[in-house]
């Protein structure tokens, strides 16, 4: 082991006891407590943030995972169809008489065979409003083309008017085209009477 070439001096010897040595900081006590108080103050900002927000949850205003909005069904436009193959059935549901027949002259002037429109009286007369009635999806697009030829009428789908089949026949009348107009009181000259007014 090498040995120092200079002379031995005070430094050289120091005593056992002696701590340490140097110049040091000493701790403040003032900051330590700043440091406790913010984190202090940091966690219970945190505790009353998840309370509050706990609670939107709990009442419901808040949905974790809310459930997508349903997609808008796409509306179907269904054009009108002059069908001049469909049976038309004329129900006069009015008391003005020989309604049902100049509308049977006015559909043969449009197209359709006589023989296959049928002209007659409803069982009822106060029927409000003319309207065309067809039995299946697939006859709306001729009752809605029935209902222009006409001069305008409500269009509502129903089985009330279809024919039924008649066991004594061979061919099936319940599988016949038919569209029914009842003509209500807007066709006649009279018009839909106004209610009166309830006191």
């Amino acid at each position: 082991m090498p040995t120092s070439e200079f002379p031995r001096d005070r430094f050289d010897d120091l005593p056992e006891d002696v701590g340490r040595v140097g110049a040091h900081r000493a701790e403040q006590p003032h900051m330590r407590g700043g440091v406790v108080f913010f984190w202090a103050a940091l966690a219970t900002v945190i505790l009353i943030a998840v309370g509050i927000f706990a609670m939107f949850v709990v009442s419901g205003r808040i949905v974790l995972f809310p459930e997508p909005a349903p997609e808008p069904t796409p509306t179907v436009t269904v054009d009108p169809v002059v069908d001049t193959s469909y049976s038309i059935l004329i129900l006069n549901a009015t008391p003005e008489t020989g309604l049902a027949t100049q509308l049977k002259d006015q559909l043969i002037a449009a197209g359709w065979v006589p023989e296959t429109v049928l002209a007659g009286q409803a069982g009822t007369d106060d029927f409000p409003e003319t309207t065309v009635y067809y039995a299946t999806d697939a006859d709306y697009a001729a009752a809605l083309g029935l209902a222009n030829v006409i001069g305008g009428a409500a269009v509502a789908q129903s089985t009330i008017y279809q024919p039924t089949d008649d066991p004594a026949t061979e061919a099936d009348e319940g599988a016949t085209k038919q569209l029914t107009i009842v003509i209500g009181l807007d066709r006649t000259a009279a018009g839909v009477p106004t209610p009166e007014p309830t006191n």
